[in-house]
């Protein structure tokens, strides 16, 4: 099949041409290429799948039909490969509910899943990591509520296996009782605060742990701009720790909690302004190093309720790649290449793999995407809920 008049875009840039594709792996790119079978697509962009390694399943509960259900979801939105968070209902802490949740997973029809595993059991000791690392979890998931030497055995751990450390800043003495950020508009709502550093501080612990041992962190959902600013000089002086950021930080600020609306109640909680502009401001100068949709769905008895009562989370891995496209590209703050860096290859290189280049010799991994169309946000529980968005996702 020939998939002729495509603009490629990959992290090499951007190149208008036809691509030929047999079995499922790239032939040949260049022009005016023919097969008995070729697709026009009219100039549409041809991008690599994207990658999301933050998705959580409906009321974060581990069940089939919630695995399902999200890997359908996140193709609709151009994402064909995602990393399941492991702090879900049952954790995946132990071999049993690995084994579990791995026999779902060959039936998928939407997006490849793996799996991470959870480095703390809910006594907060260790789980079998090596066991669950040989038996097929991908990576492994810390929260910085692990104490200092449950911290050191994990890290030692991730170095003996080398894959990298996916690792929650925060400070459970600091999160217990606060529900947004604790700031002016906390204090308007009358709604307990999480300060800004509880992460902050977790964030200059880690590095230093990652720095002692030589090993690979990847901060997950990160909401700081002071958190960025010390992962980047920690890049600079050799230590090998990236950052990942939503893009519900990048465009809201923790105003969107005004009127309690619960949609907004997200963890870690929404920024000031200032700092949502920062966070922007990082990602144009390259210092964000994954993007993610923050995906946590949660039924409306859980969201439907009193703010401080109400489940965290919000949706919008359907609409991911519109919703990436309109907001970051179409505006300028970053190009098209860039987006699929921090979508696709930098993800895949955080769980030991390398996608993101559309080349010979590769698997044909990549969607459709029109800019001539729309795709319009019906979805009560998204920040982004009728919106229309530039852009519109298919597949061959």
């Amino acid at each position: 099949m020939v998939i002729a008049n495509a603009i490629i875009c990959d992290i090499d840039g951007e190149k208008k041409a036809d691509i030929k594709i047999k079995d499922g792996i790239i032939i040949e790119i260049g022009s005016s290429l023919s097969d008995t079978t070729v697709v026009d697509v009219n100039g549409a962009y041809l991008v690599p799948s994207l990658i999301d390694t933050n998705v959580r399943l409906n009321d974060s509960v581990l069940n089939s039909k919630n695995i399902d259900k999200v890997s359908k979801e996140a193709k609709n939105g151009g994402v064909g490969h995602i990393v399941l968070n492991s702090d879900s209902t049952p954790s995946i802490d132990n071999e049993v509910v690995l084994e579990f949740a791995q026999n779902t997973l060959s039936n998928l029809s939407g997006a490849n899943v793996d799996l991470m595993l959870n480095a703390l059991k809910e006594d907060m000791t260790l789980s079998n990591i090596a066991i669950l690392l040989k038996s097929g979890a991908i990576t492994v998931y810390m929260s910085t509520i692990a104490k200092n030497n449950i911290a050191i055995k994990i890290a030692e751990y991730v170095k003996m296996y080398d894959v990298t450390l996916f690792c929650k800043a925060e400070d459970n003495s600091l999160i217990n009782s606060g529900v947004m950020l604790d700031g002016d508009v906390s204090s308007k709502l009358g709604l307990a605060g999480i300060p800004e550093l509880s992460e902050v501080l977790h964030v200059s612990r880690m590095l230093e742990i990652a720095k002692h041992f030589d090993i690979k962190i990847l901060f997950k959902s990160i909401a700081s701009p002071r958190s960025i600013d010390l992962i980047t000089k920690a890049k600079k002086d050799g230590i090998k720790v990236s950052c990942e950021v939503s893009i519900n930080h990048l465009l809201y600020c923790d105003e969107a909690c005004e009127g309690f609306n619960t949609v907004a109640k997200l963890n870690p909680p929404l920024p000031s302004k200032d700092d949502m502009y920062k966070l922007q401001t990082s990602l144009k100068n390259g210092e964000i190093d994954i993007l993610t949709s923050l995906h946590q769905p949660s039924s409306p008895v859980n969201k439907e309720v009193a703010f401080y009562d109400a489940s965290y989370g919000s949706t919008s891995i359907g609409v991911s790649l519109p919703l990436y496209y309109t907001k970051l590209v179409k505006t300028g703050l970053i190009t098209m290449s860039d987006l699929v860096k921090i979508t696709s290859f930098n993800p895949s290189t955080s769980i030991n793999k390398e996608y993101g280049a559309i080349e010979v010799g590769k698997k044909a991994d990549f969607v459709v995407f029109d800019i001539t169309k729309v795709t319009k946000v019906k979805d009560d529980s998204s920040l982004f809920n009728n919106e229309e968005l530039v852009g519109k996702v298919s597949y061959l």
